[in-house]
Formats: structure tokens, C-alpha cells, sequence
């Protein structure tokens, strides 16, 4: 995988506050969620990226470049920030017209680039509104039609469907795959995980600054070795089953419940192995089996929790 954005060994301190911390990390294309609480320090993991802070040490490389000094490297990156601020009496058309002309493209080429993106995010409709008068919604979609100036390859979203309304995020949501099938190389910030379960399974886990995992949902939730797995057993006799499992090695723990069974378990592989035996034997009339804790909300609360 060739990388997009490169971080070796980067941390930050805001004066005695530890930003990020010892992060060495490559990011190739596709759609990558970024995921962790508020603080975790993902904002500033997107805005050295961006160019807009400086590692206290190591290095941010974009395309073999540095960000911060190198403006060729710069007009690669499109960055949708968290924040929300505006020149609050222009209009729409107006605010995305002028930053294609700051990027330097020729007024009909940036009046073309306006169209596109604004058309692109839903928002071409809305295209005259003084952005004062926006819905936190459409703010949202000016803010990524910005930074979809120009098809950067590497696009920075921090927290891009925060205000929208379910229409809205689901055509955010298919926005956001696209870009990824395109070639793009996509990172998505948030602190919702089942926001980022939307867009990619591909996942950067970080939380007080420092790298937790990364991976699929399934393979991060493999690293966790030391925790035990919750699985629901449908079955019609879980009396019974339920006594058989407890005598297994690979069981923590049972509990009992009409026509089912929710099993603490330690070791994933003997467990398949030995129900599959006991669900072939006549009476147990095992009919599902279903993970409990296989979402990344289960999987990120076990890593910080750890």
C-alpha cells in the first residue's frame, strides 16, 4: 500500500497538555474512520495533516511532503474542520467562488468548481442563501463542497455529519464511499461509532492522545485476546445446553433465559468447535447464535478499558 499520509512517531503538546503521543502511522487510499472520544486528540491529528500545526516532534508527510511548508503539497489536501465559522454575510455561491479563486483558479474555472461541488453536496438549491441564514445542515455541506475544491486526493473530515438530518447524512454517507471507490484517500473523524460503521470498516482507534488499534472491526476485536466474548444461543432446551457448556474449557460463564442462553466466552475457536458438536446431538434444538460484542462500541470500550 503506498501511502497518502505518513505520521512517524508524532506527538503534541499544547504547553503541558499532551496532544497526541507517539503516533506512527500510514494511511493509504480508501475510507478510513478515525475514532475516539472527544479529546482523544483526533482534531489534531487532522490539523497537522492539514498543515495547520507543527508536530512538537516527529513528522506528518502528505504525498512525500510536509504540509506545513510545502504549498504544492497543500493543494493535494481538502479540509473539512470541526469548527464552524463563516464570513456570516456572504452567500453560499459567493463563500465557495472566493476560496477557489484564493487556490488560484481562473474565474471561469472557479465559477465551474462551484457548481460541481455545491451540486455534489446537495446544497446547489441553496446556492444564493446568506450563509447567516443556513441550518447547522447546510453549513456542514458548504463546509465539505470547500474542501472538495480542485479533487484534493486526500480529504481530512472532522466530524462531517454533525447537524445533519438523516436524508442529509445518508447522502453524506454515499458522498463519502465514493470518494474512497474514486481512489481517494479518505479519513473520517468521529466520536459516534455507528456513524463510521456506515462508511468503512477500516478503522484507527485512538483515545488520550495514543494509538489503541487499528483494523476491521473483526480484527481489532481478535487483538483483545484477554476478554471474554458475549454470544446469545437460541435454543429450545437452554437448560440443558446451558449445562453443557459450563463443563467447557472455553466458557466463562452462563446465563439462562427463555429459549435462549448468553455465554461469557474465552477462547472463540474451542467454543465453535464444541457447540457445533452439541447442536448436532438429538434434543438440544440449537436454532441461532448470534455475537454480542462484536460492534465497536463493545470493542472500543473493552481496549480503553483495558
Amino acid at each position: 500500500m503506498t501511502a497518502t499520509l505518513a505520521y512517524s512517531l508524532v506527538s503534541k503538546w499544547y504547553g503541558n497538555v499532551l496532544g497526541v503521543s507517539q503516533i506512527d502511522l500510514e494511511i493509504g487510499p480508501g475510507v478510513l474512520g478515525l475514532l475516539g472520544i472527544n479529546g482523544a486528540g483526533k482534531s489534531t491529528l487532522m490539523k497537522m495533516a492539514a498543515g495547520l500545526l507543527k508536530p512538537s516532534l516527529g513528522t506528518v508527510r502528505v504525498l512525500g511532503g510536509n504540509p506545513r511548508t510545502e504549498t504544492k503539497v497543500r493543494k493535494h489536501i481538502g479540509y473539512c474542520p470541526e469548527i464552524d465559522r463563516f464570513y456570516e454575510n456572504m452567500r453560499v455561491e459567493s463563500w465557495i467562488l472566493g476560496m477557489a479563486r484564493y487556490f488560484g483558479y481562473p474565474k471561469k474555472q472557479a465559477q465551474e468548481l462551484t457548481s460541481q461541488v455545491l451540486e455534489r453536496v446537495g446544497m446547489i438549491e441553496n446556492r444564493k442563501k446568506k450563509l447567516s441564514e443556513c441550518s447547522k445542515g447546510m453549513r456542514q455541506r458548504t463546509k465539505l463542497a470547500r474542501a472538495m475544491l480542485g479533487q484534493p486526493g486526500l480529504y481530512l473530515l472532522d466530524e462531517p455529519l454533525t447537524g445533519l438530518d438523516p436524508l442529509a447524512r445518508h447522502d453524506i454517507v454515499h458522498l463519502v464511499q465514493e470518494l474512497g471507490r474514486q481512489g481517494n484517500t479518505v479519513i473520517v473523524s468521529s466520536h459516534v461509532l455507528e456513524e463510521v460503521e456506515q462508511m468503512t470498516n477500516q478503522l484507527v482507534l485512538i483515545h488520550q492522545g495514543r494509538l489503541m488499534a487499528r483494523g476491521s472491526i473483526s480484527e481489532i476485536r481478535d487483538q483483545i485476546q484477554d476478554q471474554p466474548r458475549k454470544m446469545a444461543i437460541g435454543c429450545e432446551h437452554p437448560r440443558r445446553l446451558g449445562k453443557e457448556l459450563l463443563s467447557l474449557p472455553s466458557v466463562e460463564g452462563v446465563e439462562v433465559s427463555d429459549k435462549a442462553l448468553k455465554v461469557r466466552v474465552l477462547e472463540a475457536s474451542a467454543f465453535f468447535q464444541a457447540l457445533t458438536k452439541l447442536a448436532a446431538e438429538p434434543g438440544m434444538g440449537v436454532q441461532s447464535l448470534v455475537p454480542l460484542d462484536e460492534g465497536l462500541d463493545a470493542v472500543f470500550g473493552y481496549l480503553v478499558n483495558q
